[in-house]
């Protein structure tokens, strides 16, 4: 029988050495054939839906059947049903999954795409979002998704961001020995104002608590030799916001929020619309902030760039900016350190004559950036 076999082959691969597998090429293999599994399993459950064997034990639905005898949460086994059946309507997601050419959460993020107002524009570009879904990142090909939502439907898109601006809420309460938990919920534009705020100040407290360490021990500290984690400066940056606030005078200049949005030239590009933290937007969305915020506008386009003198040894101003909102984060492949952490690089270096201008600038971490300094330097991009 064939989970028999699968089961005999699970037990080798479980009972041999992991190093085996520990190449590249194995590790694609692995999650390859775990995604045309989950594929597997996942029309396995509709046809046990569709048998109504699992009300012999009493179930009320195969979710519950499914939550409670495979021991999974039961929002896991609801989604899992939910997915299986909007499958019908998408024969590219179905074909590609049953090959391991893309997983659930791709399938999930075209599924959730399909609505009666967009229905008819998803059969005709299945396929294309299915090809973005082979070959680009996942968060990547999130933007790609949004982007033709948008497309497809952008009156929906808009009432989608005002819907989700309205499910707006903070939650913060006193537990029964004195520590406060809550959570927060915000819309795009909101939660990167906040987000923004509190990772400057969580920098702050960073760069302080790395000067203290490294004056304290007499050479560069280690991460783990920091007085405080990373959760604990969160933590201690959002106070200081609260403190800040209270401490402002009243009669103070308070300051308007300001956030940058990319925006497309039409001609050449495309829909382009989002903030400069990745975060695809509806125009829609933007309406309520016109009045109150500073927003940035960047907009790419043939033959008007701004640049400081290309003989400048560093990148600043307008130049490093405009950089920053092109790349977002390090350009590595294997990297997505937000651009405010990032450096600017030379592609082809100063000392060989490169310039210091946008096409010869990209992002890189501070690792990358070290890392591709002790390698010979890459030819320079056309």
């Amino acid at each position: 029988m064939e989970l028999d076999a699968l089961t005999e082959t699970i037990d080798h691969l479980a009972a041999s050495d992991p190093s085996v597998y520990a190449d590249a090429e194995s590790i694609e293999v692995l999650h390859r054939e775990l995604a045309r599994l989950e594929a597997v399993t996942t029309e396995a459950v509709d046809a046990f839906d569709n048998s109504g064997t699992w009300a012999l034990d009493g179930a009320r639905t195969a979710s519950a059947w499914v939550a409670t005898r495979c021991r999974l949460p039961k929002g896991e086994a609801r989604r899992r049903a939910r997915l299986v059946r909007q499958l019908v309507d998408l024969p590219e997601c179905r074909r590609a999954w049953s090959a391991g050419e893309i997983n659930a959460a791709h399938v999930g993020t075209i599924a959730a795409l399909r609505r009666e107002s967009s229905a008819e524009s998803l059969e005709r570009d299945e396929a294309m979002l299915v090809d973005q879904a082979k070959t680009l990142p996942f968060e990547q090909f999130n933007r790609v998704a949004a982007y033709w939502e948008q497309h497809a439907d952008p009156d929906g898109t808009d009432e989608a961001a005002e819907k989700r601006r309205g499910r707006r809420d903070v939650y913060l309460a006193s537990s029964f020995d004195g520590m406060y938990l809550g959570k927060m919920t915000l819309d795009e534009i909101s939660g990167a104002t906040v987000s923004g705020e509190l990772s400057r100040l969580e920098r702050q407290l960073f760069e302080a608590d790395w000067a203290e360490a490294k004056e304290t021990l007499g050479r560069e500290p280690r991460v783990e030799e920091l007085s405080r984690t990373s959760a604990q400066r969160r933590a201690d940056a959002l106070v200081e916001m609260a403190i800040r606030s209270r401490t402002a005078p009243a009669d103070g200049q308070r300051p308007a929020p300001q956030f940058s949005v990319l925006v497309g030239y039409e001609t050449f590009h495309g829909r382009i619309c989002q903030l400069a933290n990745g975060t695809v937007a509806s125009p829609g969305s933007l309406l309520a902030w016109l009045d109150e915020a500073y927003l940035e506008r960047a907009v790419f386009r043939p033959g008007r760039r701004v640049e400081v003198s290309p003989t400048a040894r560093l990148f600043s101003g307008a130049t490093r900016r405009a950089i920053e909102l092109r790349d977002q984060e390090c350009t590595h492949p294997y990297c997505d350190t937000p651009a405010p952490d990032c450096q600017v690089d030379h592609i082809m270096p100063a000392a060989l004559g490169g310039p210091t201008t946008q096409e010869n600038g990209r992002l890189l971490c501070g690792f990358h950036n070290r890392l591709r300094n002790q390698r010979p330097p890459p030819a320079a991009e056309g």
